[in-house]
């Protein structure tokens, strides 16, 4: 699923979309360059979630933990080389019953699941200011299932 996105705005109302069919035990990968929206489209899964506090990226902590319903892990693996998340008992998370979120997932591929949904942004040209291209996609059966219910209530960016 490919989409225009405006601004911040409609970055956040893609988020709370988005949150509606995410549900336990759900993963979500988001990818693009520094400043491209991963962190907005996190607020907005949390507030469609239920979690109107403050979402901030977790550069230099690795996870924040929003209390929703279900609760969220919001992982940025930025500063991170692939090695380095060995340690970092992912399994414990991904098994919790929360969603979990990943900025910069690309870098912790191998030890990631191989199903989830997938959520690429990127800039038109390198203008901030211009509009985000977004392009949404399912690994696995359970997640093309919630990506055709995702672009059946999606009602901008065409």
């Amino acid at each position: 699923m490919d989409l225009i996105v405006h601004n911040e705005e409609e970055m956040l109302q893609l988020g709370q979309t988005l949150a509606a069919v995410l549900g336990p035990s759900d993963i979500v990968y988001l990818r693009g360059g520094l400043g491209t929206g991963k962190t907005v489209l996190v607020r907005g899964v949390a507030q469609g979630l239920g979690y109107w506090g403050p979402v901030t990226s977790p550069t230099f902590t690795l996870m924040n933990v929003y209390p929703a319903d279900p609760v969220i892990y919001h992982f940025d693996f930025y500063r991170l080389e692939g090695s380095d998340l060995v340690d970092l008992g992912l399994e414990d998370y991904l098994e919790s019953g929360g969603i979990s979120l990943f900025e910069w997932s690309q870098v912790g591929e191998a030890f990631l699941p191989g199903e989830a949904l997938e959520v690429d942004i990127e800039l038109s040209g390198d203008d901030y200011d211009l509009p985000r291209k977004v392009h949404i996609a399912a690994q696995g059966a359970k997640y093309r299932l919630k990506l055709e219910r995702l672009k059946s209530i999606v009602d901008f960016g065409h």
